[in-house]
């Protein structure tokens, strides 16, 4: 399944990067009738919605404000990948989904929130050029390395972009640690200061 950007131009590096990763000729425009083209750009819009809803520090939000319509409901935006309440005195009594389009509270069974404001940690879809290049360059490795078993189906060729990708994301990795200002005690909730937080057994055995 497709997921179509604002800037497809700006992607047409990538497309050609992965098409060079396959034995296949660069092309000048993205025109999905030639199936290798449709191929690889469906593919990178796939990965660059699935590596980015894995969280990185450039796209995640922490203790963001909505504000409720007139309906006294929050409508969460199309670019919004996850979304939860942030964790508060204000939301302890809630646990919320998305549902048509809407926060749905599942556990007092309602769209309904009545404050000015909500606090929730989302994790935002941006577009290609907004992703940092070290987290682009891993997108493009994982694209590639899938491409290449979907179009050629070379096992060795398909290794070769995988260990690829696994130094690429080990980049993307080393970048998005020294962004988010990291230590051993770890940064809460995207604040300035470090502090510990100790294991809690409860929550593996929520999960």
């Amino acid at each position: 399944m497709a997921f179509p950007t604002t800037n497809a131009t700006q992607e047409l590096p990538a497309v050609n990067e992965i098409l060079a990763s396959v034995g296949q000729a660069p092309v000048t425009t993205l025109d999905q009738t030639n199936p290798d083209v449709a191929i690889a750009y469906n593919t990178l819009l796939q990965v660059t919605r699935e590596v980015q809803a894995e969280g990185w520090s450039f796209n995640s939000e922490f203790h963001y404000e909505m504000t409720p319509d007139t309906n006294d409901e929050i409508l969460v935006p199309a670019n919004v990948l996850q979304i939860d309440l942030t964790e508060n005195a204000a939301n302890l009594d809630r646990d919320v989904v998305i549902r048509n389009g809407k926060l749905y509270d599942r556990y007092n069974h309602t769209y309904k929130f009545t404050e000015t404001t909500v606090e929730v940690d989302v994790i935002w879809q941006f577009d290609w050029v907004d992703i940092p290049k070290p987290i682009q360059h891993f997108i493009t490795a994982r694209a590639a390395a899938m491409v290449s078993s979907r179009i050629i189906g070379d096992p060795n060729q398909y290794q070769i972009l995988q260990q690829q990708e696994a130094y690429t994301r080990a980049l993307a990795m080393e970048y998005d640690t020294r962004q988010a200002d990291l230590t051993f005690f770890g940064v809460p909730d995207g604040q300035a200061k470090s502090t510990y937080q100790a294991f809690q057994p409860f929550k593996a055995l929520y999960r």
